[in-house]
């Protein structure tokens, strides 16, 4: 099993990079966990609180549980891994079955800064984008899946976004083994994750 971890600022375009891995994988040898399925379960705090909290720092990550899952698809073992609701900032009673595939990606914008992952890790990735480009990125998510407005979108920015992404998440770029700039549009890179993933799986799974 390999163990890939794929970090980036908000709106880099690890989704992008997470699709084209799957895509060049046969079908079904890839599982992801998102990071943001992870965040602390947080109902037990009036919506008003929980919807002013930073969610983009560590502390926010129930990195406990992501570590300890990880660990259990390891042994072969199939998880529940949690949903987490944005409008609401909550962890919902669903969950969904996640069982041991060839390939597990890890990812979110903190993935490279917790020690404990990093170590579970076969290969660390991080992707790489211009301030602006990923902001305007941010703007269309939440407004159209999060029910957020574009000044909200820009306050959370200016006052979270752009302050933890300067703390946290730029400085997690050391520990990667691969950066790719321009986000998910840089083809070559891409191509040389894709090919080196390949490179590291059992003939029967290329």
């Amino acid at each position: 099993m390999l163990i890939i971890g794929i970090a980036g600022g908000t709106g880099s375009g690890k989704s992008t990079v997470v699709r084209k891995i799957i895509e060049s994988l046969p079908e079904g040898e890839v599982a992801v966990l998102p990071q943001d399925s992870y965040y602390k379960d947080n109902a037990h705090i009036p919506l008003e609180v929980r919807l002013g909290m930073n969610y983009d720092e560590p502390a926010s990550i129930d990195w406990e549980l992501l570590t300890r899952q990880i660990k259990e698809l390891k042994a072969g073992k199939s998880i529940e891994r949690p949903c987490y609701e944005f409008i609401t900032c909550s962890r919902l009673k669903e969950t969904v079955t996640v069982h041991p595939k060839e390939v597990i990606v890890v990812e979110g914008i903190l993935v490279l800064t917790e020690p404990r992952l990093r170590e579970l890790m076969d290969v660390k990735v991080f992707v790489d984008a211009d301030a602006d480009e990923r902001l305007i990125r941010v703007i269309r998510r939440d407004c159209v899946e999060r029910g957020r407005t574009p000044q909200m979108v820009i306050d959370r920015y200016e006052h979270t976004l752009k302050p933890m992404h300067e703390l946290y998440i730029e400085p997690s770029k050391r520990y990667a083994d691969l950066i790719i700039p321009q986000g998910g549009e840089n083809k070559v890179a891409i191509r040389l994750l894709k090919d080196y993933i390949r490179s590291l799986l059992p003939e029967d799974s290329k």
